[in-house]
């Protein structure tokens, strides 16, 4: 419940907003030693949400990501609801 515009604060950016997001090279500092890269974590963010929602126009104003990657993400998601073209 914080007016921060940034999905990950600290504790001092949890209070500013005017100060900057926590940075690249702490979260590495974070999640490396756990095996985890950023990008493998913002994956599994989207890929979470797919499951939840189907919706790829959520996703895609959610995580700023193109029509195709939600629609690659939905189908990986919900393989149940893939259509397939007659030929």
């Amino acid at each position: 419940m914080t007016a921060n515009p940034y999905l990950l604060v600290s504790q001092q950016t949890v209070a500013d907003d005017r100060l900057p997001p926590v940075s690249t090279m702490v979260m590495n500092d974070i999640f490396r030693p756990l095996g985890l890269t950023l990008s493998k974590l913002r994956q599994d963010r989207i890929f979470d949400e797919a499951s939840q929602t189907a919706d790829p126009v959520h996703l895609m104003r959610v995580f700023g990501i193109a029509a195709e990657t939600a629609m690659k993400y939905i189908d990986t998601a919900h393989p149940e609801r893939r259509s397939t073209l007659w030929r």
